[in-house]
């Protein structure tokens, strides 16, 4: 890595380099068209070209937990894997920084969040981690080197390394398509800073504010690799052994169910944490439906409406039984409402009925090995009988991505990115309006009472995936705004 490695690596440094594994490109032979593969790997070439030894540094605030983690992991790989040089920073910084920034999050989609203002006060706390995260990425960061900076975390980077004299990209994963006085605040409080970056770049359009130049917007959806441990194929029986043995179906291991998955880079593994269940009376047996929701612990992706939902208007008119899982929340140290999110959800369980209450387990899976998370996620995934993202506002829309990848039915509320992956009735369900209950259970028992119907929905909604949103697109996607960038 050199001198510039050295100067960030000091005793001192507030940001972290993440190491990353390159992945071969080659893995896209078997799963794309031979046409679609060559236009990957001529994308590659010509950024590299393009970029004449410069490298990629890529700033976020989070190793761990979320969507943008859950990406860089991958793309970065595919992109060391094709001999770019592309590197990962994390910035580090106090509470209260991480306070201001879930307010700004909550604000930019519309929610009051905390209720804070943002006050001067809260730019001091903002500017002065920026400054300091700043001075340690100038010493790393030469000038014509690329920087992409992500959400409003590290939007404040952007006037230090463009003076440095980078490329900087801002991408932001955040909005709302029905803006209100609280997100015109959060773009108030954001804008000033990212202005004079090169590109700008949104998952969906609906979440462009008003005050950026046009002519710097580019739409780049989100996508999954299919090849990671929680997306890769897996066995239905090593299916079930993995959730046996995180403690969540089975009365007893079913025969061959070993928990086993392989690692990002192809090394076999096996699931050794179990998940921390909030449940009343023993796990369901093999067998019983589960409908099931994997989010973070947070209000906006609303665990209670499921919960409630699922009390009211499915438990009584079926047998299936309810999964909310979820990070375990010391481990996202980006999002300091993830406890507070969890709390509630469990005081709401503990009021159900005992007969409800005990179809319900609420799970915080472990999150000490990032593989194993995901091989445990790609089980819960691949064994529910309807998978649910009812969220009131989605930003990193990739749970659909993943839940509609495994070919199972998927109910989701009709917001921002969403609908730009289902299609009501064709690939999934959407829910016009996510605070509607009633629609939410008769949209969730459609396919758990017509095996059909699910089987279909199932179908199309893995050929949308393999069409749009897997990673080969999103990296052709940024290798042309790169190249146009630096050409």
């Amino acid at each position: 890595m050199g001198k510039r490695a050295d100067l960030i690596r000091g005793s001192h440094r507030p940001v972290q380099e993440v190491h990353i594994s390159p992945l071969p490109l080659m893995r896209f032979h078997e799963l794309l068209e031979e046409g679609d593969f060559q236009s990957l790997v001529e994308s590659v070439r010509d950024t590299d070209k393009a970029l004449k030894g410069r490298v990629i540094w890529n700033v976020n605030s989070t190793a761990t937990g979320g969507g943008v983690a859950e990406v860089l992991h991958t793309l970065l790989g595919y992109t060391r894997g094709a001999g770019v040089d592309a590197r990962w920073m994390v910035m580090t910084a106090k509470p209260d920084f991480f306070q201001v920034t879930k307010r700004l999050h909550n604000m930019i989609q519309g929610e009051p969040g905390d209720e804070g203002a943002l006050d001067a006060e809260a730019r001091e706390v903002y500017e002065s981690t920026i400054e300091v995260n700043a001075q340690m990425l100038e010493a790393a960061i030469q000038p014509k080197d690329v920087v992409i900076l992500y959400d409003p975390q590290a939007a404040g980077l952007v006037p230090a390394l463009k003076k440095r004299g980078a490329v900087v990209v801002w991408d932001c994963h955040i909005g709302t398509d029905t803006p209100n006085e609280l997100s015109r605040q959060g773009w108030e409080f954001l804008l000033p800073y990212v202005r004079g970056a090169d590109a700008y770049v949104f998952s969906c359009r609906q979440f462009i504010p008003e005050g950026l130049d046009a002519s710097r917007v580019e739409i780049i959806p989100p996508s999954i690799d299919a090849f990671s441990p929680k997306n890769q194929g897996m066995d239905p029986v090593v299916v079930q052994g993995v959730l046996y043995h995180i403690g969540l179906v089975g009365n007893a291991m079913p025969r061959g169910g070993f928990p086993i998955f392989r690692r990002e880079d192809e090394s076999p593994a096996r699931v050794d944490h179990r998940a921390e269940i909030v449940r009343y009376g023993p796990a369901p047996d093999f067998g019983v439906p589960l409908v099931v929701q994997v989010s973070r612990w947070d209000r906006l992706k609303d665990p209670l409406g499921v919960l409630q939902g699922f009390a009211e208007h499915v438990a009584p008119q079926s047998d299936a039984h309810l999964v909310l899982a979820g990070p375990a929340v010391q481990s996202v140290s980006d999002d300091p409402e993830g406890a507070r999110s969890l709390a509630d959800t469990v005081r709401l369980w503990r009021t159900l009925p005992d007969g409800v209450r005990a179809r319900v387990q609420l799970a915080c899976l472990p999150m000490l090995d990032i593989d194993e998370n995901a091989a445990i996620v790609n089980a819960l995934q691949r064994y529910a009988s309807v998978l649910v993202q009812k969220s009131l506002h989605e930003g990193f829309w990739l749970t659909v991505t993943e839940a509609m990848w495994k070919a199972k039915p998927v109910v989701a509320s009709a917001v921002a990115g969403v609908m730009d992956q289902i299609q009501d009735g064709t690939n999934g369900m959407l829910l016009k309006d996510p605070s509607d209950l009633g629609a939410f259970g008769a949209a969730v028992l459609k396919p758990l009472k017509d095996p059909a119907l699910a089987a279909r929905l199932g179908e199309e909604a893995q050929k949308t995936v393999r069409r749009s949103f897997l990673n080969n697109r999103h990296l052709i996607q940024y290798f042309k705004l790169l190249k146009r960038l630096l050409t």
